[in-house]
């Protein structure tokens, strides 16, 4: 009787185990189905992202100077781009570098900036500009005056102030040295509102490079911010490139103590949002322009005009704008259509007015 019990078990047993495991296998194939078809439901895959605009590339920049972008989220960057309350594509910004010029220079430069619609910024607008596209005049100028200066230096640039509104940057150097006077001229300065102090090192002739000992880049980006905090009670954002001098490690330092912008000597170009002109590679015919590309932080390797070079190149700049606005309308319909399928489902629709 029990062999028969067992038998019966037996068979009992295996019946169960064949259904249940049949009934597995049966309830996996709509599952996987339905999983299959909620991936298919988020959107397109890499394969098929749709297609995207070159970057614009401008035929006034030199051939070893390539625009370079640094905005990595490319649903933020058209929505940025795109927004009707931010700057329009094509906003182009002259970052110029004046230092011991005469007033007749001067002015020739700032009536001719002034005649082709140019308007100068101060560099906290400059930077949320290139960081987030907040709106500026599509045609803007950012000044910088080099090294320390005493305030009747700046009365030269005062005459565009009272004229038209325009700020001035100063590049300042935190020489320990500093008379108290001197200092309390400058603060006068900042405190009116039309001389924007940035960092420019501490020590005077100083040049940063990769060859420089941690305590030289040290005290020359760190003792700026000591010296800021204590006579302008604020931190500076810019660090003006004492010499011109940059490398991968200074830069790295300063972005870790904070800075958010860096201007070199380099005369490659304007700039636009997510739109920077750099080099990679050693130039011949510029031995003193050190290549930036491989450092990988346009914003901390932005270039500048230079005096001599300002007159000619303001019509350059000036088309260079109206080119890149043409070029973002002609290829906005493409922009929108990738926004409207990868970026739109989560982000939101880009405002329309």
């Amino acid at each position: 009787m029990n062999n028969k019990a067992n038998s019966l078990n037996s068979i009992f047993y295996y019946f169960v185990t064949f259904f249940a495991g049949i009934s597995i296998l049966t309830s996996c194939k709509p599952f996987n189905i339905i999983a299959t078809s909620e991936a298919a439901n988020t959107g397109p895959t890499q394969d098929t992202l749709p297609p995207l605009p070159e970057i614009y590339r401008s035929q006034y920049l030199n051939p070893l100077d390539e625009p370079h972008t640094y905005v990595e989220d490319t649903c933020q960057y058209l929505r940025n781009k795109w927004h009707p309350f931010n700057a329009k594509p094509g906003t182009v910004v002259m970052i110029i570098k004046l230092d011991e010029i005469n007033f007749y220079d001067l002015s020739r430069i700032m009536e001719q900036l002034h005649d082709q619609g140019f308007e100068a910024i101060d560099t906290q607008k400059f930077l949320a500009f290139m960081e987030r596209n907040v709106y500026i005049p599509s045609r803007s100028v950012l000044i910088i005056q080099d090294n320390s200066h005493p305030a009747g230096d700046f009365k030269k640039y005062g005459v565009y102030w009272e004229k038209w509104g325009w700020p001035v940057v100063n590049g300042w150097v935190s020489d320990p040295k500093t008379s108290e006077y001197l200092w309390r001229e400058n603060i006068t300065l900042e405190n009116e509102g039309w001389v924007d102090h940035q960092a420019q090192g501490v020590i005077p002739g100083a040049v940063l490079s990769d060859d420089s000992s941690k305590v030289v880049i040290s005290r020359e980006i760190k003792g700026a911010l000591s010296a800021f905090a204590e006579h302008y009670a604020k931190n500076p954002i810019a660090f003006i490139w004492p010499g011109g001098g940059f490398g991968q490690r200074p830069v790295e330092a300063a972005r870790q103590l904070g800075f958010q912008l860096g201007f070199t000597t380099n005369s490659r170009g304007p700039v636009m949002y997510n739109w920077v002109p750099l080099a990679s590679e050693f130039d011949p015919a510029r031995p003193d322009y050190i290549p930036e590309g491989s450092i990988k932080d346009p914003l901390m390797t932005l270039p500048r005009y230079t005096p001599d070079q300002i007159l000619d190149a303001i019509d350059l700049v000036r088309i260079t704008g109206n080119e890149a606005t043409a070029y973002a309308e002609a290829n906005k319909a493409a922009e929108f259509n990738y926004y409207n399928q990868v970026c739109k489902p989560t982000r939101g629709p880009i405002p329309d007015l």
